[in-house]
């Protein structure tokens, strides 16, 4: 399968820049004195705003050339990995994000069956999506899938659905046609 991130790794900031970091640090409660997973994080793009918000920040992504750029940013760990067989314990991390990476994993139900398992007692997940249910989404899921990227979008609602009947308390925020699906386990 072609790899598009290892090609867009060394541009990939220039073209996509990362928000003011305020509002994810609400949504994920932070700062925590536990870990941070920034799971699919590529080039530490996010995390490298994290990383004096938590313990230890890690960023598990599969491009190994992603995880190259993110080792260049202080205070971030890198861990190359499927999003589906995270190698790390259970209940390891305080605080997860998944920032514009859902649609791009294999399989999104063992994605956040992973992620459940990795995310401590009382944590936070937060996964920030495009919202399919928006006229430009639904472009870029078109565009997205005529260079042959495997993505596949859910919509927020979808997304919550993901941890439905395993005692999850989820909400939706929404600021055009970006969502948080932000997910507490108890």
């Amino acid at each position: 399968m072609f790899d598009h991130f290892s090609i867009l790794a060394p541009v990939y900031e220039k073209f996509i820049q990362p928000k003011p970091p305020e509002y994810l640090w609400e949504l994920a409660r932070l700062p925590t004195s536990g870990a941070l997973l920034d799971a699919g994080g590529g080039t530490g793009r996010v995390a490298q705003f994290m990383s004096a918000k938590a313990s230890q920040v890690v960023v598990a992504d599969l491009s190994f050339d992603m995880l190259r750029q993110a080792k260049q940013k202080d205070r971030l760990l890198a861990a190359c990995s499927h999003s589906e067989r995270l190698p790390f314990a259970d209940g390891y991390f305080e605080r997860i994000i998944m920032i514009d990476a859902l649609h791009h994993v294999c399989d999104q139900e063992e994605t956040a069956r992973e992620l459940w398992r990795v995310l401590a007692p009382g944590g936070y997940l937060v996964i920030e999506e495009p919202d399919l249910r928006t006229f430009a989404v639904k472009l870029i899921a078109v565009a997205e899938k005529l260079a042959l990227m495997r993505s596949h979008f859910l919509s927020p609602p979808q997304i919550a659905q993901l941890f439905n009947g395993i005692n999850a308390q989820t909400h939706i925020k929404r600021d055009g046609y970006i969502a948080w699906v932000v997910v507490q386990k108890p």
